[in-house]
């Protein structure tokens, strides 16, 4: 194979002067990679400049234990480490298509060719530059899908219990309302004054209108135990349903006997179990109604957490009206988190751009109940505070903290402390850009084990 003009075969390199490329050639190697093998994998040092040659590499990395193919270096491209790079390890994995040759120029050459190969240099740091736009374009879609997902996830599950309760509330309700007509029929047969009438509805909408109460276990074991003595004595059928029933409206022995009063023994069968049946209904349609209630919220929060229906522009707004809808969007992932939330209440609204700061709060209160995951307090507190013309919120978390040594790295393009396949290192630089640049802000952290702060400022009002 001429190495020489294969160089000159890619456009790229064709007009680099034949002297550079013979020296490219003496001062590198030949790598022939068979298919299926690997050029590099993860965690292999990056130090060497690849042009391939002959053949071509899927590129892979590893996303929740399973490989994911992001890329690909093709005949005639460029891979490996490149001029002014600062990458130290590799994260993905090549692997040959079929039969591949690669020219292969480690570092140590790089300063010889910065000074005195200018063209060839140049193709390199074009190359450099372009894969930087293809990379941070791709990484922020990554980290746009991975955000979207978490929140879809977090979405459906707390959608799936409501929408449950509503489809087993609305089952037992035909259920239940199949049985009615006989009730019915049972009550109309009975011969009852006006006042008893009168009597009984009176309790029966009271109680309607008091809804379910709330009381400990021992208290309505000890009030069905009452009902159910009660209705046994008087030999109304179904006393324990109806016991338990009642109990959950507040009803008492003397409830009872108020309806009971001046009626036939006879009529007490049919008179309580059409009262059962009324208020079997009037719960099971208030179950229905707090569900439903339930997911019309979560879709409010969706809906303003987004700004999906207003103008992308500064607008005064609430941030605690974004903070909450983020703790709602990521209400399934605080399971077992104690939220304190230190609010001042007259803080003024803020010029902002709703939908940017809300990501803002959903980076960061997600990073922080990750670093939350294997302690055994786990608090996130937020708090805001009016420092001047600025507004101050805080997001503490008492996580396992920042080391000391990469605090300074944390904003770094494309630098994680989380494990490979959980995050692209983009995060909290969007979080820095969107408070500084759209904002005119800063962020600030202070971090030890057990407790980390993100402290972010911003104008309460454009100048």
């Amino acid at each position: 194979m001429d190495i020489l003009e294969s160089l000159k075969a890619i456009d790229d390199l064709k007009d680099v002067p034949e002297a550079q490329l013979n020296w490219l050639i003496a001062h590198s190697k030949v790598l022939h990679i068979k298919e299926t093998d690997r050029l590099f994998s993860p965690g292999d040092p990056i130090d060497r400049l690849f042009i391939v040659l002959e053949g071509g590499f899927r590129l892979k990395v590893s996303r929740n234990n399973q490989l994911v193919h992001i890329g690909k270096m093709d005949k005639n491209s460029f891979g490996g480490l490149l001029p002014y790079s600062r990458a130290q390890t590799g994260r993905a994995f090549a692997e040959a298509i079929d039969d591949a040759v690669v020219l292969s120029l480690h570092r140590d050459h790089f300063s010889t060719m910065i000074s005195d190969y200018h063209e060839l240099t140049t193709v390199f740091v074009h190359a450099m530059s372009t894969r930087i736009r293809d990379f941070t374009r791709r990484a922020q879609q990554d980290d746009k899908m991975m955000s979207l997902g978490k929140l879809s996830a977090g979405l459906a599950h707390e959608l799936n219990n409501p929408s449950a309760a509503v489809v087993r509330s609305a089952q037992e309700l035909a259920k239940h309302l199949k049985t009615t007509p006989e009730s019915f029929k049972n009550i109309i047969k009975i011969n009852i004054s006006d006042e008893e009438v009168d009597r009984m509805n009176d309790i029966l909408f009271d109680k309607m209108a008091k809804g379910v109460q709330v009381m400990s276990l021992m208290e309505k074991s000890s009030l069905e135990d009452e009902l159910m003595d009660w209705l046994d004595d008087h030999h109304v059928q179904d006393s324990d349903e109806l016991a338990a029933n009642f109990a959950d409206y507040g009803m008492t022995g003397e409830d009872l006997e108020n309806i009971a009063e001046g009626m036939l023994e006879e009529n007490l069968d049919p008179a309580f179990n059409w009262i059962n049946q009324m208020l079997t209904t009037e719960k099971l349609v208030n179950e229905i109604e707090d569900a439903s209630q339930r997911i019309n919220d979560l879709v409010l929060s969706v809906k303003s957490y987004t700004h999906m229906d207003q103008a992308p522009e500064k607008a005064p707004i609430d941030i605690h009206i974004g903070l909450n809808n983020t703790l709602t969007m990521l209400n399934h992932k605080l399971r077992g988190v104690e939220v304190v939330r230190n609010y001042q209440s007259d803080l003024p609204p803020c010029e902002i751009l709703a939908s940017p700061i809300n990501q803002v709060w959903t980076n960061l209160i997600d990073n922080a109940i990750d670093a939350m995951e294997d302690q055994e307090i786990k608090r996130l507190t937020i708090t805001t505070k009016r420092d001047g013309d600025f507004a101050n919120i805080l997001i503490e978390d008492t996580g396992s903290g920042i080391p000391e040594e990469i605090q300074g790295k944390i904003f770094d393009p494309f630098y994680t402390t989380k494990a490979v396949g959980k995050g692209t290192g983009l995060g909290l630089e969007f979080v820095q850009q969107i408070i500084k640049i759209q904002h005119n802000g800063a962020i600030y952290i202070d971090s030890q084990p057990g407790k980390t702060i993100f402290t972010i400022c911003f104008p309460i009002k454009e100048k």
